[in-house]
């Protein structure tokens, strides 16, 4: 089945007297260059005024415009913004603005023709894979130009291109400038585009998975440590004080557990809305709480720690869920990463807490008093996280 181009979308308009003017002048200029050549003293000043003549009548006969297509490569997505002229817009749709209207967004008639223009302008491709449009958004600026946001979704690969497809629609000449950054903003690659020059290619492999692996280890390691239910409840774990031998089993048990529920959310196996989640982790630290002042032996925790681990990682998928990260070819090393920063931010805790923890359980008051009192106050942040979250529903 043959792909929508952007002539399916808009009819090409027709060329204006004036064009034609234009593309007599240019027939007219080569020839006459390629008579001339004969004459070699007068060549050189005589092809220089005709240039100018020629020159100056195409810019009469029409203006080509330049537009504008920045590339931002992103850990889950790649973003694009494309800038065109209103003028060189409405002309390439046959559009014109009614009634003084000069906003895109309040032309009711011109709107769909524009967000469609939007979606069909560009192509792109990873390795030869097409990638599809996520959203596109568009405003119009006080310069008279129309600015679309593209969003497109990635996939792993080693060369990006991107082709234009605007140029077949607007005037002869126009050109376009386009560049490629990373996510950091660096310059991959840069050009500018004309009717027989429409595409631009970048090598995206060493910046783009480098770049990705260390954002979402980053971001796994700020959920945790920004995230204080989840930090309350492994803190509700720790001050127990078992020994080193539960406290491994306790930790291997709770990674095991939300790095399954983790994996199965973000892929899409298994969906558990964020009203009952977030209280079940509530509960959760509750329970903790709890369990540290009225039991002694905490033997069999990591059974009940497992169960719970299940529930906090459908909490950590949510996080992967807000930057756009689901099904698809593109999850594992954004999943991978992320569960990998998860990890390294729970043991950094794990890695302060406990030594300070074994060290004051020597001490008989900490042990019959702080560590209960602690204990309740996790207890009472875990019934305020359950009772504001079940307002909240």
């Amino acid at each position: 089945m043959r792909e929508t181009s952007i002539e399916d979308v808009f009819e090409a308009p027709a060329k204006t007297w004036t064009a034609k003017l234009a593309l007599f002048h240019e027939e007219v200029f080569f020839k006459f260059v390629a008579m001339i050549t004969k004459f070699n003293n007068l060549k050189l000043p005589i092809a220089v005024v005709f240039l100018f003549f020629f020159l100056a009548g195409d810019a009469r006969a029409h203006d080509p415009g330049l537009s504008a297509i920045n590339v931002r490569l992103g850990p889950a997505e790649i973003s694009v913004q494309l800038s065109v002229a209103r003028s060189d817009l409405e002309n390439a749709l046959k559009l014109h603005a009614q009634n003084g209207q000069q906003n895109t967004e309040h032309n009711s008639s011109a709107a769909p023709q524009f967000e469609a223009f939007g979606r069909a302008a560009l192509e792109l491709r990873i390795d030869d894979q097409p990638l599809s449009v996520r959203s596109v958004g568009m405003h119009s600026e006080d310069s008279g130009s129309v600015v679309y946001q593209i969003v497109y979704e990635y996939k792993p690969g080693v060369r990006l291109r991107v082709l234009s497809h605007t140029l077949k629609l607007l005037a002869r000449g126009h050109r376009q400038y386009i560049s490629i950054e990373d996510d950091r903003g660096n310059k991959l690659s840069e050009k500018m585009l004309d009717s027989t020059d429409c595409q631009l290619d970048a090598e995206v492999s060493s910046t783009k998975r480098e770049g990705t692996l260390l954002q979402f280890v980053a971001l796994g390691i700020e959920h945790i440590l920004t995230g204080y239910d989840h930090l309350v409840f492994l803190l509700g774990l720790l001050i127990a004080g078992t020994g080193f031998k539960d406290i491994t089993r306790i930790i291997t048990s709770f990674t095991a557990a939300h790095s399954i529920t983790l994996a199965l959310s973000t892929l899409d196996f298994v969906r558990i809305s964020p009203a009952l989640v977030e209280p079940l982790i509530a509960i959760s630290i509750v329970y903790v709480g709890l369990e540290n002042i009225l039991r002694r032996d905490l033997k069999w925790r990591w059974l009940l720690t497992f169960a719970f681990g299940l529930v906090h990682g459908f909490g950590f998928a949510s996080a992967l869920r807000d930057v756009g990260i689901g099904s698809g070819s593109a999850v594992a090393l954004p999943l991978v990463s992320f569960n990998v920063g998860v990890e390294l931010g729970q043991l950094s805790v794990a890695l302060v807490a406990l030594p300070i923890i074994w060290r004051l359980r020597r001490r008989q008051m900490f042990v019959t008093r702080l560590a209960p009192a602690c204990s309740v106050i996790i207890g009472i942040a875990g019934m305020a996280w359950l009772v504001e979250r079940l307002a909240g529903l």
